[in-house]
């Protein structure tokens, strides 16, 4: 149940013209005729986008987003929208009456959310590349459990105008993919200045697929051991030990591995929800007074929560943002990148939220922090438990240097080569 929407005759209609355009030698570049699917925040002009929600279910956009726009102009086929945890929060909640998407590798676990369809659609290969959004970890927690790759690029590389937002300051898009290339594809593609988005920067955007080479010699990999793999009995230990051995491997590819220490991490966790659901809250105010019955019980209790938050709260979570900021800066002077598990669980069981709604929230966020701090963060898969669910390796860079990130992704994927196991489908 990844879609939301499936958009079959315009599909059909995209793919018979990207041939045509292809034999007639106008070929647009690597994802010309390539089927793909949006998470349903992303606008599509005539087509229903819900976030879904029964507050919008019947909302069809008359635009489409920048980021649609850019595909398509790509020549990307669009095959639907994706199903999503309501508004990109919550979590797998039934009472909204919108589809549930699965983990492939096992249809009793959640496949990561929010973007929960865009990851269950690569890893089930009902697409080839998704777009999800990433407020806390949106991207990267779907792609590690489900066993594939996914960038959350720098705050300000890819436009959010015509995406639904949760929290304006720490939205992020990016693509959802089976494999690191296709990912930096994919973000080529939507990457760039929008004047449609006063927090688009105007960096310019490099050739991400001249980084796509297997070279870490000399590459230097911070590791703050003492909040990623700390004692912490929420942090799954098997998640730990395959991530553990994933950064060693580092080494014998010629990269050097130094322990960093921001303190200011163990506040993270605290800092990132108080600013998140105060953005969310002031969003959807008025929804949320006139017309509360229209919002699922999980995503309405957790809106709700943003409203009980002072205006001294969110000063204080920007302050610890702008010392987490800080203390990453000083660590990017010494190393290239930053490494830790992407997630500090494996996928939690459906029935685990029918227990406990709050269930994610209750363990330690590893990808949080890079929301906070705007850097690029990718989640690239670095094993399997016993149980024979995925784990993912999160590679953090400089702000802008999606390169780098996905330089040492792509040297560890090709490597590891855990793109070669498929889930049985």
């Amino acid at each position: 149940e990844a879609y939301i929407t499936v958009m079959h005759d315009s599909a059909m209609a995209d793919a018979r013209n990207a041939e045509a355009e292809i034999l007639r030698g106008e070929y647009r570049g690597t994802l010309h005729g390539i089927p793909i699917a949006l998470k349903d925040l992303y606008d599509t002009k005539d087509v229903r986008t819900t976030g879904s929600s029964k507050v919008l279910t019947d909302r069809v956009p008359t635009e489409d987003s920048t980021a649609t726009t850019k595909l398509r102009q790509a020549g990307a086929v669009l095959l639907g929208k994706l199903a999503m945890h309501e508004f990109a929060l919550g979590g797998p909640d039934p009472s909204n009456g919108f589809p549930l998407a699965k983990n492939p590798w096992n249809l009793e676990h959640i496949p990561g959310g929010s973007s929960s369809g865009s990851g269950t659609a690569i890893a089930a290969g009902l697409a080839m590349g998704t777009l999800g959004s990433c407020t806390g970890g949106s991207i990267r927690g779907p792609a590690a459990f489900c066993g594939i790759a996914g960038i959350k690029a720098t705050y300000g590389r890819v436009s959010r105008y015509g995406v639904l937002p949760l929290s304006w300051s720490l939205d992020h898009c990016g693509p959802l993919t089976w494999t690191v290339e296709d990912s930096a594809i994919m973000l080529q593609a939507i990457a760039g200045h929008d004047p449609k988005d006063p927090t688009s920067s105007r960096a310019p955007v490099p050739d991400y697929m001249s980084s796509m080479k297997e070279d870490v010699k000399g590459l230097r990999i911070g590791v703050p051991r003492h909040f990623f793999f700390s004692d912490d009995d929420r942090i799954n230990s098997e998640v730990k030990t395959i991530a553990d051995a994933a950064i060693k491997s580092f080494e014998s590819m010629g990269a050097i591995i130094e322990e960093v220490s921001a303190p200011m991490l163990d506040h993270a966790g605290a800092a990132q929800p108080v600013i998140m659901l105060s953005e969310a809250f002031a969003y959807h105010r008025n929804n949320l007074i006139n017309k509360p019955e229209l919002f699922g019980d999980m995503v309405r209790a957790r809106f709700r929560t943003g409203g009980l938050f002072s205006s001294a709260d969110y000063v204080q979570a920007q302050r610890v943002r702008n010392v987490l900021k800080r203390e990453f800066a000083d660590i990017l002077k010494r190393v290239d990148v930053v490494m830790s598990p992407t997630m500090s669980t494996t996928a939690p069981r459906f029935d685990a939220f029918t227990q406990d709604a709050m269930t994610t929230s209750r363990t330690p966020s590893f990808t949080g922090p890079y929301n906070l701090t705007g850097m690029p963060a990718i989640s690239v898969p670095c094993g399997f438990t016993s149980a024979g669910l995925p784990v993912g390796l999160q590679i953090a860079g400089k702000p802008f240097d999606e390169p780098t990130a996905f330089r040492a992704a792509y040297t560890y994927q090709q490597q590891a080569k855990f793109y070669e196991t498929r889930p049985a489908v």
